[in-house]
């Protein structure tokens, strides 16, 4: 009987599900699992991403070669969604980054530094498929926590 109610709730609230924050949700474990499927399932073929960094892809792809490059840098990292506020046909996400910097970026060798920095990102979701992108990441906290910059560190991210 047990198993019957959960399994109702379950498909009532897959039935009510908002599409706006299930892209969210979608892109969100692309960050947290590296898995290029999710990105793509996630990702409307015609993704803009509105602040795209310097040598960078544009489109699907650019998420994907961030991804890859970032995880040969910090192979256990995990990205949370900590936050995630939907507002029509747009959602707010928060991102929660951790790992250790333990591979390569660029022409350094991680020493094993601990990473601990957040994201902002605001997704357009068009048919359930986010179709544009602007993100802000605390690249200055990441840098200074891999030892690429000097000053002081930045105290982990609380979640709040």
């Amino acid at each position: 009987m047990k198993a019957l109610v959960l399994a109702t709730l379950l498909t009532a609230s897959a039935a009510h599900a908002d599409p706006v924050v299930d892209a969210a949700r979608t892109y969100a474990a692309f960050w947290n699992s590296g898995d290029p499927a999710l990105a793509q399932q996630a990702l409307a073929p015609g993704f803009i991403d509105r602040t795209l960094p310097p040598g960078r892809e544009q489109g699907p792809n650019g998420p994907l070669q961030a991804s890859k490059a970032f995880r040969a840098a910090v192979p256990d990292l995990k990205a949370e969604a900590t936050h995630i506020v939907p507002h029509g046909d747009h959602v707010s996400v928060r991102l929660h980054f951790t790992g250790h910097f333990t591979g390569q970026f660029g022409g350094t060798q991680g020493q094993g530094q601990a990473i601990d920095f957040q994201a902002f990102d605001l997704y357009h979701v068009v048919d359930g498929r986010i179709t544009e992108n602007w993100h802000l990441e605390d690249n200055l906290t990441l840098l200074r926590q891999m030892g690429l910059m000097s000053g002081p560190q930045s105290a982990p991210v609380k979640n709040q």
